[in-house]
């Protein structure tokens, strides 16, 4: 696999070349369409006499200024995609030197009643959500949290297989963000399908003829005037007549106008975002099956869609005054339309919920195949159902910088439980949150930070940063209190991995150390396996009379009157505290 600094470095230099040659091009068209313009004009009036050279000039102009202008939009949207993909590369290099602030982090995702995720950082500033996320349509990152949120063990070996294919794709993965980053958010995905499914049809059915069979006479009627055999009144009847029949339904095309003029750009992209997933082909099966929802053999979402979309456009023609009047008067424009319009809504309204659904997961896995092809040394865990939960060599969190971390070797079993002691800053509450993130990862699928790893599938539930709450009158004890109430009830309908941090910080040292010790003693006894960490050494002595219990520390050491820490995971207590060291450093004591 190519390694994911020069992959994002070439791919920066070959889209800035693009974007260059991309902003030529379109300098040169508008050149090209002002001169074709300015041509036509003079060529027009130096032929006006002559009738069948004026209009063969008049004419040839037009198409050709029209052609020009389709052109001049194609160069438009490669200039906006090579922007978006030079965005993109720049901001995987950014975040390869951990300089990831700009990124969306989820705040609104945060629950402090959630099993975990207030408490491992996982949304919020500088947390796992705003590393990870590269999804670029808010329904993609709404389903990113709730990948990160669901504490679901199913499915993993699948979930590892979508996650290995897509990180072996970053070109498609690119493409496919590119194309959802320019996407304009007017009508969310939700209003979209909220409007389709309530949308009110009412044309008759014969309006799938009568628009046909009024331009058709509106071309006799035409060609009468235009050989002298009726009058000029008789057109202008006519032509009265169909605006007349447009003006019938005037107020409710004006209303499917308004709604429809929203989307359909966001329709435009959604159609190429659909088409990129349809002419990839998958290995993985849940991904190739996703795409299937797509493909159809009698016409693919993506064809479907943009029909839709050019039904939308033309109905937005009568925008422009003086052909929406020519055209309805002659051709009952708006009504042609609308009933394309409505017959496709019934036929696809339905369709169109699980086309959206499908770009929504692959929006929120992409995020997590980025993942993968940043992180190319990490490992996927290989599951077991033996007696090990955990075994892990070189276990590092993800987001520290691989110079900087120290890994630490791990192996927990099932119905343990290990006490972890050690001095301030030792490392105790980054190493509690690097096995959650562990554990979470694994669950979703994601490869880990480690040399090896095994691991049993189990959800997570932790207690580590409860909060009081003003507004709900409680107690920063109170609130702890109704969170281990909260583990104690789950760990009954089901098997969790529990991790404490300094539980029942709230009373006294002596009736927090004493129902510490019962309330650890609780979860061994329901065979629950996890880890807590704390100050107070006296629930070491647990472990000499109870098996299922280990104590486990990180050390500090004093040297040269500087404070030393090592941040290396050991068997056994710590012996050395730092509080009355760093008062003394900091000048605050004697």
């Amino acid at each position: 696999m190519s390694n994911p600094r020069d992959f994002y470095k070439n791919r920066v230099i070959l889209f800035e070349a693009e974007l260059k040659k991309t902003k030529q091009s379109l300098y040169i068209s508008s050149v090209l369409r002002l001169l074709v313009f300015v041509t036509t004009l003079i060529a027009a009036y130096y032929f006006f006499g002559t009738t069948n050279l004026f209009w063969a000039v008049l004419l040839g102009g037009i198409v050709l200024f029209l052609l020009l202008v389709l052109r001049h939009v194609k160069l438009v949207y490669q200039k906006k995609k090579a922007i978006a993909l030079i965005e993109i590369n720049r901001t995987e290099l950014h975040v390869l030197d951990r300089n990831f602030d700009q990124l969306y982090d989820g705040a609104p995702f945060e629950d402090s009643s959630h099993y975990y995720s207030s408490d491992i950082d996982l949304f919020g500033s500088g947390s796992f959500y705003q590393y990870l996320n590269r999804s670029e349509l808010p329904e993609g990152q709404i389903a990113l949290s709730k990948l990160l949120t669901e504490n679901n063990i199913l499915d993993i070996p699948e979930k590892q297989s979508i996650i290995q294919e897509l990180g072996a794709i970053p070109v498609w993965r690119q493409d496919f963000s590119a194309v959802a980053k320019i996407i304009k958010k007017d009508m969310s995905t939700v209003d979209l399908q909220k409007w389709m499914h309530n949308y009110s049809l009412f044309l008759p059915k014969t309006m799938r003829f009568i628009p046909l069979a009024f331009s058709i006479l509106s071309g006799i009627v035409i060609l009468l005037y235009a050989t002298d055999v009726i009058p000029g009144f008789f057109l202008f009847a006519w032509f009265l007549l169909g605006l007349g029949i447009s003006g019938r339904y005037v107020q409710k095309i004006n209303k499917l106008s308004q709604a429809s003029s929203k989307v359909q750009d966001t329709l435009q992209q959604y159609q190429k975002l659909l088409g990129l997933i349809e002419e990839k082909k998958f290995e993985s099966e849940l991904l190739e099956k996703k795409r299937n929802n797509l493909v159809n053999e009698v016409s693919n979402a993506s064809v479907l869609l943009h029909k839709f979309y050019r039904f939308l456009s033309a109905l937005d023609q009568r925008n422009n005054l003086l052909v929406g009047i020519f055209l309805n008067g002659f051709m009952l424009w708006d009504l042609k339309q609308v009933y394309s319009i409505e017959t496709w809504i019934t036929e696809n309204r339905d369709n169109l919920t699980l086309w959206i659904e499908t770009l929504v997961y692959f929006d929120a896995y992409n995020s997590l195949g980025n993942f993968a092809f940043n992180h190319n040394s990490f490992v996927y865990p290989k599951l077991t159902r033996e007696n090990t939960v955990i075994k892990a060599t070189n276990l590092g969190h993800p987001m520290l910088d691989p110079k900087d971390s120290i890994a630490n070797d791990f192996n927990i079993n099932l119905e343990q439980f290990y006490i972890i002691t050690g001095a301030n800053m030792a490392g105790k509450s980054t190493f509690l949150r690097t096995i959650s993130l562990f554990i979470v990862m694994s669950n979703i699928g994601l490869p880990v930070c480690a040399s090896t790893a095994c691991y049993r599938p189990i959800k997570l539930i932790t207690s580590m940063r409860s909060v009081d709450s003003l507004s709900a009158n409680e107690s920063y004890f109170y609130a702890e209190l109704k969170r281990l109430k909260f583990i104690t009830e789950e760990i009954e309908k089901d098997q969790y991995f529990v991790i404490l941090d300094e539980i029942l910080k709230g009373t006294n040292s002596k009736d927090k150390a004493a129902g510490s010790e019962k309330f650890i003693q609780k979860l061994v006894n329901s065979k629950t396996v996890g880890l807590t960490a704390t100050h107070d050494l006296s629930l070491c002595k647990m472990a000499d009379t109870d098996p299922r219990i280990k104590n486990y520390f990180f050390d500090a050491q004093i040297e040269k009157d500087e404070l030393f820490f090592d941040y290396k995971f050991q068997e056994g207590v710590c012996s050395n505290m730092n509080a009355s060291f760093l008062l003394r450093k900091m000048n605050i004591v004697d």
